[in-house]
Order: structure tokens, then C-alpha cells, then sequence
């Protein structure tokens, strides 16, 4: 499908969705491809991220190839 008509087909099931979490993960979409976008956390959010990048910083993190190897085996419970 071409770009011109992805768009029309998107703007068209846009327009009959009365989904409005749906809509509001398109905007959250739309929203990270612009580049002015900057996320505000929490202390929570920032301790989070913190303990995140420790824990990478330790080779204590999955590949995602990995991380699908759980979930399959978790979902098989």
C-alpha cells in the first residue's frame, strides 16, 4: 500500500472509531515522533529509570529475545 493511501485508510478508521482509548494511543503514537515532545516524571518514574539503568549497567537485564522466552513460558501456566 502506498503512503497516500495508508494515510486515507488510517484517517478513515480514525474518523468512525468511538474507541477513545484507541484514539488516545494513536495521539501517544503521533506525540513520540515529534521531536519537541519532553516527558516529565514523577520521583517514582525517576527512581524507576534509575534502578533501570543499575541494572543494565550490571548486565542485570534480558534480551528481548529472552524476555519472549519467558512470557512464552509463563503464558504455557
Amino acid at each position: 500500500m502506498t503512503t497516500p493511501g495508508l494515510k486515507e485508510k488510517l484517517i478513515d478508521k480514525i474518523r468512525k472509531t468511538e474507541d477513545e482509548a484507541l484514539l488516545e494511543e494513536i495521539s501517544v503514537l503521533i506525540q513520540l515522533q515529534e521531536a519537541d515532545v519532553i516527558y516529565k516524571l514523577n520521583s517514582k518514574q525517576k527512581e524507576i529509570v534509575l534502578e533501570a539503568k543499575e541494572q543494565i549497567k550490571n548486565n542485570e537485564s534480558l534480551t528481548n529475545e529472552q524476555a519472549d522466552e519467558d512470557i512464552e513460558e509463563w503464558l504455557k501456566k
